[in-house]
């Protein structure tokens, strides 16, 4: 029991940036599914955290009561991004939203009236660890209908090829668009959770280094499914605490090494329905003999 409570103390803080980071995964997810990669995550984010953030501040309200509101700010951003955005095409897309990151650290460090310029917010209220699981269960659950939705189809025909979806009936851009608010309203409520985990937040919060890791934990997780920004950002969080244990005198060589024998040996990311459907289909067949 005491080598247990010890592993609770030393890990806790970890398993709490695993849900955060999930949540910033899922919105990056959201907006890949239909073909779009976008950094625009961390601007919403940024967006949601700070509306949140002061929310609770200046009214004393609980903090997960201000989510909604951390979610609608990113949503109502996000719906602005897309407007303009959508109309890029490809690494056009990736490149603005990468500049949208930078004009976002810009605007907190001159918004200090929201933001508290570079002297950052004090946050002094936080989150218990089972509220932050039961939310991330939450998002997987609405992500989870939402797969198996007509949203779901459609966003899937998008990504795949948009010329196609669009001569069925479906109209890409309008589904993008839907992706967007969908990034901006879980981007907006990570931000949130974001401050309430660090209990601050300082220009340097929502930088580059959220952009590339959501992305990275996508692609690791696998990002032909929701499933996969999930188990990308535990596995991504997870991973330098683990070198950090077991090699800390080769903890960045060993993480830069595991990350790339899974991305050799597992191209298509941890999770991969298609590659589970193509190993139970042989099954399938041997169960069900040769007229199966």
């Amino acid at each position: 029991m005491e080598a247990l409570a010890d592993f609770w103390a030393a890990y806790q803080s970890t398993l709490g940036f695993v849900v955060v980071n999930a949540f910033f995964a899922l919105s990056a997810y959201a907006a890949l599914s239909t073909g779009v990669l976008s950094f625009a995550t961390v601007a919403y984010a940024a967006f949601g955290g700070f509306i949140g953030a002061q929310l609770v501040l200046q009214t004393g309200i609980d903090p997960l009561l201000a989510l909604p509101a951390a979610g609608l700010a990113g949503a109502g951003l996000a719906y602005a991004v897309g407007l303009l955005f959508l109309r890029l095409e490809g690494h056009w897309m990736a490149l603005a939203s990468l500049a949208l990151v930078l004009i976002t650290r810009v605007v907190v460090l001159n918004a200090a009236t929201l933001t508290g310029g570079v002297n950052g917010l004090s946050v002094p209220y936080e989150v218990s660890l089972g509220a932050l699981v039961v939310l991330l269960l939450i998002a997987m659950f609405a992500f989870h209908r939402l797969s198996v939705s007509w949203y779901g189809i459609a966003s899937r025909a998008v990504r795949e090829d948009p010329a196609v979806a669009a001569s069925l009936g479906m109209v890409p851009r309008r589904v993008q668009t839907i992706a967007f608010v969908i990034s901006g309203a879980v981007g907006g409520i990570g931000g949130m959770l974001l401050a309430l985990t660090l209990q601050f937040l300082a220009p340097d919060t929502f930088f580059i280094n959220i952009a590339f890791t959501m992305i990275a934990a996508v692609v690791l997780g696998g990002s032909y499914h929701w499933v996969g920004a999930v188990i990308g950002a535990a596995v991504f969080t997870a991973l330098p605490v683990v070198m950090q244990a077991l090699v800390p005198a080769i903890q960045d060589v060993a993480n830069g090494a595991a990350l790339l024998l899974i991305m050799i040996f597992v191209p298509r990311g941890l999770f991969d329905p298609r590659a589970l459907a193509l190993r139970r289909t042989p099954v399938a067949k041997a169960a069900g003999g040769p007229h199966a």
